[in-house]
């Protein structure tokens, strides 16, 4: 009998993205589109520009009471996001 190894067509993407050093893009792409998502319609409408550096999510708002608020809930909110996309993504998030 011949044995053979399945594999899940996910298991088997992620493992293609992994080894040609795409995975982490791939999950830094899906944090920031998560993050009108993750965060609501009201944070998301103060929302100017998400993007990531250096592992850390980067977020310029309109609201400067409103990036003071969410300056109190920086890691929670980078757990929100991991949490979303399945994997440790981003360490921090700044906001300014």
């Amino acid at each position: 009998m011949i044995k053979t190894n399945t594999v899940t067509l996910q298991d088997a993407l992620m493992a293609y993205l992994r080894a040609q050093g795409l995975e982490t893009p791939l999950l830094e792409y899906r944090i920031v589109q998560a993050w009108p998502e993750v965060m609501g319609n009201t944070i998301s409408r103060y929302t100017r520009q998400v993007f990531i550096r250096e592992s850390k999510l980067h977020v310029q708002l309109t609201s400067a009471p409103l990036r003071q608020n969410l300056m109190m809930e920086h890691k929670r909110i980078a757990q929100k996001l991991n949490a979303h996309v399945g994997s440790y993504v981003i360490s921090d998030v700044c906001f300014f």
